[in-house]
Order: C-alpha cells, then structure tokens, then sequence
C-alpha cells in the first residue's frame, strides 16, 4: 500500500532528457530508451559488491539475460526479446533493490515497479506485462545469469550459487559479456541492442 503524497511532496523525477516522470501515475510519453539506458548503466547490481575496476551494471546485467534468454530461445520473435532486455527497466528509476530486502519492503515497492513496466512497454509498442509463461522463461534466464554473476563476481561458490540460483546447463562464463563495463559502454551496448532487436521488429 503507496501511502498519499501530501501537497509539498515530490513524485516525480526529471531525466535528462527533460522528461519528468510521476512515479505514481508515470505515462508512457515521459519514457525515453536514452533514459533508461543511462539510468540502467548506473544502477549496480548486488549492491555494488563485485570485483572489478566497474559496477556490474543492470543495464549489462539486462544485455546477459537476453542473450542466455536467445540461447534458449533461438526462434524468439523480436517484440520477446525487447521484453526480455527491459525485464529490469523499472530499475532505472527505483534502483535495484537486493532480493532479500525486496521481501522485507512488500507490495508497495511492487506495485509502483508495475505501473513502470507498463508504462515503459506501452511506449514501446509492447503488452504491459509479458505473459505468465515469457514471465516464467525471464525469470529463468535471469537465475542463469545471477548463478554466473554469483559465481564470477560477488563471491559465491558453487554450492551457494547452486543452492539460490540452480545449476545452468549447456553454457558457461566464457559465452557471456560478464566482464564489469565502464558506464558509458554499458549504456552505449544497452542502446545499441535495443535498436538492433527494434528494428527486426519493425524491418
């Protein structure tokens, strides 16, 4: 439950793109790839706990689920894989929150990472929300790549990664861009891939 705003109180955001977008109510015409994309390559995953001379950013992060999410999904048609790169795009609003801490702040931080997804697939000619099974899909994808960046950069070991994330099958480190980018080649790799997969839609 998303408490009311008083008057005084602030929930928007500007980018800078010149967009300001309401967290509350955000509208698909204040979402700008440019913006996530910048946002996204800023944003640290594991909370910034990587080895590496660079953050092991959301936006690369998204880059790897889509390319395991390919790996299995050779025939995926290209409205999939946009979803599949934006998996986290709310994120680059609200950051990226650790797992453990989602499960302590509940339904208000959901439902607010909801109207995102929506209003930033709609700008983008896609559903809302993907459906339950491409949902079920991401979400392995996306345990693959945190097994790997368990493994490879946070520390973990096997056993612990295994024990959170299972075990991937049929790919290793060396096919994924695990290595930590600079920012402005995550976020130049996000734009680019997102052109790319846009334009076979549109092509």
């Amino acid at each position: 439950m998303i408490e009311a705003l008083s008057p005084s109180q602030r929930a928007w955001q500007r980018m800078l793109s010149g967009r300001r977008l309401d967290l509350l109510d955000p509208s698909p015409l204040d979402v700008e790839i440019v913006d996530i994309a910048h946002g996204l390559a800023r944003v640290a995953r594991w909370n910034g706990q990587t080895h590496g001379d660079h953050a092991f950013s959301v936006a690369q992060h998204s880059l790897m689920v889509e390319v395991i999410y390919r790996h299995a999904h050779p025939d995926a048609k290209p409205a999939e894989l946009l979803m599949v790169l934006l998996h986290d795009a709310p994120e680059y609003v609200i950051g990226d929150m650790i797992s453990p801490f989602k499960a302590v702040v509940g339904g208000g931080y959901k439902s607010v990472e909801k109207r995102l997804e929506a209003a930033i697939h709609i700008r983008f000619g896609l559903p809302p929300h993907p459906s339950a099974t491409l949902k079920a899909e991401i979400k392995k994808a996306d345990k693959v790549s945190a097994y790997f960046e368990a493994t490879q950069l946070a520390g973990f070991t096997a056993a612990e990664a295994r024990k959170f994330f299972g075990q991937p099958r049929g790919l290793t480190a060396d096919m994924l861009p695990i290595d930590p980018l600079p920012a402005f080649e995550a976020q130049a790799a996000f734009i680019a891939r997102f052109a790319e997969i846009d334009s076979s839609r549109n092509g």
